[in-house]
């Protein structure tokens, strides 16, 4: 793409792809907000962060950031600490939390690296100051970092215990004007029970928000529910083992389940 056809395509608000493959492959998104759990990070590990797979991320994110669309992404730290685990166990679930906040900001950095390792620009922003890694998280600043093509890292949840990373991603999203939330997880889809364990669980197509509350289905948290709902942010939860599902996503192809406010399917 010229540079003075990108400048009229940001200019207009429209985004233009790059062809792929020979084909031009249209972006059904402009901004979106990708939400990784920490034990997304896991990989083949136990405990920690595995490069490999850290590594099959960021060639997915760099991607969909060769596409045009702007990336924020917002990522859990349960594959190191997991404060509501340790409150279970006597711990105070503030000092948990905070824990699992600095959790997030070391998956953060992981992500950082491997996302520039595969050429894209890419800024970590922590609700917690920490000068010296990361950015402190500004609103507006993110945007810019946004509109400047460079994805953007939300660490440490929202900053405040007894708060979810997914309530934060679902903060985050509304904050800086994301287009929908894209919830990658270890199965491909909704189910009415866990897949993992019972092989006859259905899978949904489509929800409601409002389906989701009163089912208790689990796709993010009820604060982050409530919060899409009040603000029509859609939520599309999706298998990220499978190459090439956040493109897919991305790109409008239907993968996993669609949460909005419309008729269920």
């Amino acid at each position: 793409m010229s540079e003075a056809t990108a400048a009229t395509s940001e200019a207009s608000g429209s985004v233009e792809a790059e062809p792929a493959g020979g084909a031009a492959q249209k972006p059904t998104y402009r901004r979106i907000l990708l939400k990784l759990s920490g034990e997304a990070l896991l990989g083949k590990r136990q405990y920690g962060v595995d490069p490999d797979f850290c590594a099959f991320i960021a060639a997915q994110v760099a991607e969909v950031h060769r596409l045009g669309i702007q990336i924020g992404i917002v990522v859990g730290g349960g594959n190191i600490f997991r404060g509501l685990a340790a409150a279970a166990k006597g711990m105070d679930r503030a000092t948990g939390d905070y824990m699992g906040m600095l959790a997030t900001v070391m998956n953060g950095l992981a992500l950082q690296d491997a996302l520039e390792k595969a050429g894209v620009p890419t800024r970590v922003m922590s609700a917690i100051a920490m000068n010296e890694v990361a950015e402190p998280y500004i609103r507006r600043r993110a945007v810019r970092h946004l509109e400047k093509k460079r994805v953007v890292i939300l660490a440490a949840g929202t900053g405040n215990p007894y708060f979810t990373t997914d309530t934060a991603a679902a903060l985050r999203a509304v904050e800086i004007g994301a287009e929908v939330i894209l919830k990658a997880t270890k199965v491909d889809g909704v189910y009415d029970s866990d897949p993992l364990t019972n092989s006859g669980a259905k899978r949904y197509d489509r929800l409601t928000y409002s389906q989701v509350l009163a089912q208790r289905l689990g796709v993010l948290d009820s604060t982050a529910v409530s919060l899409c709902m009040e603000n029509d942010t859609p939520i599309i939860v999706f298998d990220l083992n499978k190459p090439e599902n956040i493109r897919r996503v991305a790109t409008g192809e239907p993968v996993g389940t669609l949460v909005t406010g419309g008729t269920s399917a």
